[in-house]
């Protein structure tokens, strides 16, 4: 049994104000790791607020140099309280993206500003709020019992948002420093805002870019229409080849061979966008076979993410010598991505577009802990034990996390308990944390982390 007094504390601690006016101090340092001022603050952030947040935790802590030198460094806290304890590798990253536009109402995104259960400020979400309720209900615990029950190992990258440059090296060449029996992490969002939910891994992402280039500039379309190919209809053709007109992947190679049964079962009753605000998911796009929870976390999308010949906003009577188009495949654990430049080149080719170039580039690899794995049956049941409404298992979440670091790795199984929620607007302006999914967060983690300190 979880005690209720320790529970308590986790919920007053957020409805006293403490943890707005933690966090009000995270949002304030400008972390961008994209931006070279955004490179001097991240050492803050490491020096200022992490590190004396786990030497609090009684953690030895140490910054380690990036093998990459497009990353930034990584901030290793440790604590040992017994060699026949289990270890709990803990992660979080401490980076945020740039600005993409104005923030409504005139607010500062470096300055936490509360509206209602809305609290805006840049990061809060992604992941500073994230990784602050973590570390607070290790506080908690650690200051309720005077021990942890469990040895802890936290990591903090500083690269998370430009795709994590090095971490896989990183753990590679320090697996004994981040040897673990199991990671506990939180970022992305729940399944929606009422939902407390678990999530085992994250969908891979590769970005494939078609260009068809067929002469230098344009030429009057009065004069040479129909008798020169032109680029921009070539390349709408090409990409309707590739996902139709209904978002259907017409290319096998780009499909997992199929949905386990164990997802399927695990995505069973699972209703997605159920939170008010949330765009309605539209009827007839994806494939019909899957249901929308389904086609979100167990299978693969490719969407357009850009398409462009001309100047749209001033178009001339001229057909364009050049057009592009960037295209992404979230896919799921199963699919094999070694092969895509090839299957796409091969397709294209096929459908007579072999004026098509392809460029393929590999962000972060799908991975997943299994449904089935004693761990998360174990983290469910903690859960559902203190939560309102049971917690939902999501076999992995549709966005990309470097979670094949854990699995791949370092053999870990892994948990990710998610404290945001798919409208906090993260990566735009208006970046928000729910304070009631804040304080149920505080709440779960204290439970988990407790619950993992009475294990044996």
């Amino acid at each position: 049994m979880i005690p209720a007094e320790l529970l308590a504390k986790a919920q007053a601690h957020v409805d006293s104000g403490a943890f707005f006016a933690e966090l009000a101090t995270l949002v304030a340092y400008p972390t961008v790791s994209d931006a070279p001022e955004g490179r001097i603050a991240i050492k803050a952030y490491l020096d200022d607020v992490l590190t004396p947040m786990l030497e609090a935790l009684g953690c030895a802590v140490e910054t380690h140099p990036n093998p990459d030198p497009a990353g930034g460094p990584f901030l290793v806290g440790t604590r040992t309280e017994s060699p026949t304890l289990p270890t709990l590798l803990c992660y979080g990253h401490a980076d945020v993206v740039g600005e993409a536009g104005t923030w409504s109402e005139g607010r500062d995104p470096w300055t936490l500003t509360a509206d209602g259960e809305r609290w805006y400020g840049r990061g809060t979400a992604d992941n500073k709020g994230q990784h602050l309720v973590n570390l607070t209900a290790l506080r908690l615990l650690l200051a309720d019992k005077g021990a942890l029950g469990f040895n802890l190992k936290f990591l903090f990258e500083t690269g998370e948002e430009i795709g994590s440059p090095g971490l896989t090296e990183f753990a590679g060449a320090h697996r004994d420093l981040l040897r673990a029996d199991v990671l506990i992490a939180s970022d992305g969002p729940r399944l929606d805002a009422a939902t407390p939910t678990l999530f085992l891994g994250a969908r891979g992402s590769v970005r494939i870019a078609l260009d068809v280039d067929l002469r230098p500039g344009s030429h009057h379309s009065g004069n040479w229409g129909g008798i020169l190919r032109n680029p921009a209809t070539t390349l709408a053709a090409a990409v309707a080849s590739l996902v139709d007109g209904h978002g259907r992947i017409q290319v096998p190679e780009l499909l997992p061979p199929s949905l386990p049964d164990g997802v399927r079962a695990a995505l069973e009753g699972v209703v997605v966008a159920n939170t008010p605000g949330d765009p309605v998911p539209d009827e007839g796009w994806g494939d019909p076979r899957l249901t929308p929870a389904e086609r979100l976390y167990g299978w693969n999308t490719l969407e357009v993410l850009s398409l462009g010949a001309g100047d749209v906003d001033r178009p001339v009577n001229a057909i364009p010598g050049r057009a592009r188009a960037v295209l992404q495949l979230r896919y799921v654990v199963g699919t094999d991505v070694g092969g895509i430049a090839d299957a796409v080149t091969k397709r294209l080719a096929e459908q007579g577009f072999p004026m098509v170039s392809v460029t393929v580039d590999g962000n972060f690899r799908a991975s997943r802990t299994p449904v089935d794995d004693p761990w998360v049956s174990w983290a469910k049941s903690t859960l559902d034990e203190v939560a309102e409404t049971p917690a939902a298992i999501l076999p992995n979440f549709g966005g990309g996390l470097p979670n094949h670091v854990f699995t791949d790795v370092l053999g870990l199984a892994t948990l990710w308990l998610p404290h945001s929620y798919p409208g906090c607007r993260q990566h735009a302006p208006d970046e928000h944390l729910l304070a009631p999914v804040a304080r149920e967060g505080l709440v779960l983690a204290t439970a988990l982390f407790h619950a993992l300190g009475e294990r044996r």
